[in-house]
């Protein structure tokens, strides 16, 4: 099957293209070619521009009980401390924490210059191996979690939503009483019932907030999904709207016993010093896998 060319290479055969003294003599082509060009270059563009803003992230336990759970919670301290050697700034948008203080899943809203672009290769499925500390017995326990990264959309443009596409639930946010009983009653969840998308907000004083930050999060989840559409479609692959969270689907692996080894299976960079990369010292996975994409 034919490779499908990049919208550069695309660019550079038609301005090849162009440089033809007898390009013009053709009007009609020409100006097809010329649409094309404008179209190619406005794609870029329009991509560059996701990748110098913001983005949010979710990471959700997968296959491996507490452990699980736990690994979310290691994965969300080591991006934290990530974003903090960026000097970029999260906020919480949910959260559904368990009683052990590992994460079922975490949505946070990271702020900053270029976020989308050094993060989005993130996404994906990671698997731990070490020994259990929920295990009596010592053994050795393999877990899993998923990260998704999206980019932070502007409410008109790359992704329209249509009312009756949409299924928005209200409900209590979880969380303590107290002074924060009024602000229990704001929790906004929305499905977008043609892809089964589903989004959860509850951090903002008022349910109006909320349903805005739902809304914007969903525009980035859909916006993700049709953009891994595409690429799947050129290849003559399908895609689904959920990723299973378990063994053979993950793009690194974080191995503390029987030896300690931090390795990505995209770009086969390894690192030993596994308590480094815990400690969101991820520079040398994240410039690799941006320039295997590149």
């Amino acid at each position: 099957m034919k490779e499908e060319k990049t919208p550069s290479e695309e660019i550079k055969d038609i301005e090849k293209t162009m440089t033809d003294p007898h390009f013009w003599e053709d009007k009609v082509r020409a100006q097809e070619y010329m649409k094309r060009l404008n179209d190619l270059k406005q794609e870029i563009a329009g991509k560059k521009g996701y990748d110098a803003g913001n983005a949010v992230m979710t990471i959700f336990a997968g296959a491996g009980g507490d452990d699980a759970e736990d690994f979310s919670r290691i994965l969300f301290e080591m991006y934290n401390k990530y974003i903090d050697k960026q000097g970029w700034s999260a906020s919480l948008i949910h959260k559904n924490e368990n009683t052990q203080g590992g994460f079922r899943n975490i949505t946070i809203e990271i702020t900053g210059k270029g976020v989308y672009g050094k993060l989005k290769n993130e996404s994906g499925v990671h698997r731990l191996v070490r020994i259990s500390p929920f295990n009596a017995n010592k053994k050795r326990h393999t877990s899993f979690s998923m990260v998704e990264v999206i980019p932070q959309l502007p409410k008109t443009g790359a992704v329209e939503l249509r009312s009756e596409d949409l299924n928005i639930e209200l409900s209590k946010s979880g969380g303590p009483g107290g002074q924060n009983v009024n602000k229990r009653e704001t929790a906004v969840r929305i499905v977008h019932i043609p892809t089964n998308i589903s989004v959860h907000a509850d951090s903002e004083r008022s349910q109006m907030q909320n349903k805005d930050k739902a809304m914007e999060i969903l525009r980035g989840k859909i916006y993700t999904f049709e953009e891994e559409q595409r690429k799947k479609e050129k290849k003559g692959l399908s895609i689904s709207s959920t990723t299973q969270i378990e063994w053979g689907s993950q793009i690194r692996s974080y191995v503390t016993h029987p030896y300690k080894m931090v390795k990505d299976h995209r770009t086969d960079v390894e690192v030993h010093d596994v308590t480094r990369i815990f400690d969101g010292d991820l520079e040398e996975f994240i410039t690799a896998e941006k320039n295997l994409v590149e």
